[in-house]
């Protein structure tokens, strides 16, 4: 088994992260043909940046600087005065961004707060949810709140690793690429991900 509790420790995941999430983690790997070096590593390195190391399973949306805000969600909150409103606020703040897109109603729905981002891939939006629901058999529209548990935070990572072909990205090392696919265009902390990447593979090996 490629996936134990010393080679997650190794690849930058804490000790009780590790000895909590090792089991569900190659199960879902295993469900997915993420079973490389490569492919483990660079699928565990996107989730350790994604999750915080695992930690954060569910996305809080706690903001207390305005400008920050509007710098995060720019098409969403177009001045310091709306971003005001929302700081503190991260049921409103949700709903607020993530309305009428991503599959969500209007900002009176609730989808933004309900399908936020969760798991350790952090799956967003009605439309994502639904569909991990019925590629998995699980109740994801229904029940959201599981995709923040260990299990289905995994298994929803690992469905979408494949269904995005990341494992034939991680087979010719195309680390920038799989960053696109799991963050879009923003391609946050690309850097860090292949530096981490590679510390995983080696873990791996």
């Amino acid at each position: 088994m490629i996936v134990t509790v010393q080679a997650l420790i190794a690849a930058g995941i804490a000790p009780a992260q590790a000895r909590e999430f090792v089991q569900p983690l190659a199960l879902a790997c295993q469900r997915f043909d993420i079973d490389t070096p490569a492919r483990v590593g660079a699928f565990v390195a996107q989730c350790r940046v994604e999750s915080s190391a695992f930690t954060a399973l569910e996305e809080s949306l706690w903001y207390r600087d305005p400008d920050r805000l509007r710098r995060i969600f720019p098409s969403r909150i177009p001045d310091l005065m709306t971003a005001a409103m929302l700081v503190k606020a991260p049921e409103r703040l949700a709903n607020r961004v993530y309305s009428d897109r991503l599959g969500n109603g209007n900002e009176a729905s609730g989808d933004g707060w309900r399908y936020r981002g969760r798991g350790l891939k952090q799956l967003t939006g009605r439309a994502n949810y639904a569909d991990a629901a019925e590629a998995l058999g699980r109740p994801y529209l229904e029940h959201p709140e599981l995709v923040a548990k260990p299990v289905d935070a995994c298994l929803t990572a690992a469905w979408f690793w494949h269904a995005n072909k990341c494992n034939i990205l991680a087979d010719s090392a195309q680390w920038d690429a799989i960053t696109r696919v799991v963050n879009g265009p923003g391609m946050v902390a690309k850097d860090e991900r292949r530096l981490y990447t590679e510390h995983a593979i080696e873990a791996l090996s």
